[in-house]
């Protein structure tokens, strides 16, 4: 049985839990009440980025929920799959009731449906049910209620939706500077081998975005940061400034600073690599925009 295969098996010891919420900043919680949902939530957003580096450099990680866990607990950060796979395994693990949803994140209001490449989460604390999601990249810094409304976050505004195309599941409507138009789920229960295939495709296809930038995203209640390529860009209440990582130093430099990216499986060679990666890619993007 290989190591990804024996941890869909197991759930995280007492010393896996504890690594995480020290990566966290966070006391283990004594009950799985709505105030620990909402510290244990803002926490992850704030100190663990999405990102797609290793998808990136042509190596990427699995989605067990298990290994997420603990490649987020040693430094890294991840996408849709490792983010909300690592944080739905924690919450079930500290007693909350938790759902895996199959979900679709989309660019254009007209496309809909669940179409796999994104993993959701909802939790229920009492009466009330959540939208759990730190894979959204620039989305939510707080759960929001499954309750129709507007919702405003720092400089975001949101909407939460019943679904029209998932009949029982719920549309979250990204604010419109946002990098997505919507996201919305099937109310359904999913399990981590549901999303395989779409996996493999995102980490594996010519034509995934995830292969031809690196991106990096984290917020926290009054800022979003987000990197692609080597354009920076910085959002808050007064509005939306870029500037360009001009230099490896820099680059590396926001990595850890700003998204707090330790990425301690990069050797010398391979940050070397990912910065010629990175400036070939940066190149090919001013050329479409002279052109």
């Amino acid at each position: 049985m290989t190591t990804e295969a024996a941890a869909q098996h197991t759930r995280p010891t007492d010393a896996d839990m504890a690594a995480y919420l020290k990566r966290l900043g966070v006391e283990r919680p004594q009950q799985p009440t709505v105030e620990a949902l909402f510290a244990l939530h803002r926490a992850q957003i704030e100190r663990v980025a999405y990102e797609n580096i290793d998808t990136y450099l042509g190596r990427p990680a699995g989605i067990d929920q298990l290994l997420s866990l603990r490649r987020i607990a040693a430094g890294h950060g991840g996408y849709c799959y490792q983010t909300n796979g690592a944080l739905g395994l924690l919450l079930a693990a500290l007693g909350f009731d938790v759902t895996r949803h199959y979900a679709g994140v989309h660019g254009t209001p007209e496309a809909e449906g669940a179409r796999g490449n994104h993993l959701a989460l909802t939790v229920r604390t009492g009466d009330q049910e959540w939208l759990v999601d730190a894979g959204l990249g620039d989305g939510i810094h707080e759960p929001l209620p499954l309750v129709t409304g507007t919702y405003r976050q720092g400089p975001s505004t949101f909407r939460m939706a019943p679904s029209t195309a998932e009949p029982g599941g719920w549309r979250f409507q990204h604010d419109p500077a946002g990098d997505f138009d919507h996201m919305e789920y099937d109310p359904a229960p999913a399990d981590m081998t549901a999303f395989d295939s779409e996996h493999e495709r995102l980490t594996t296809s010519p034509e995934s975005g995830y292969l031809k930038t690196p991106v990096v995203a984290r917020r926290d209640a009054t800022t979003i940061d987000v990197l692609r390529g080597r354009i920076l860009r910085h959002t808050d209440t007064d509005g939306t400034s870029e500037h360009e990582l001009a230099t490896p130093a820099a680059w590396f430099e926001a990595l850890h600073d700003v998204f707090h990216l330790a990425l301690p499986t990069l050797t010398a060679d391979d940050r070397t690599d990912l910065w010629a990666r990175v400036t070939r890619s940066h190149e090919a993007w001013l050329a479409t925009r002279t052109t």
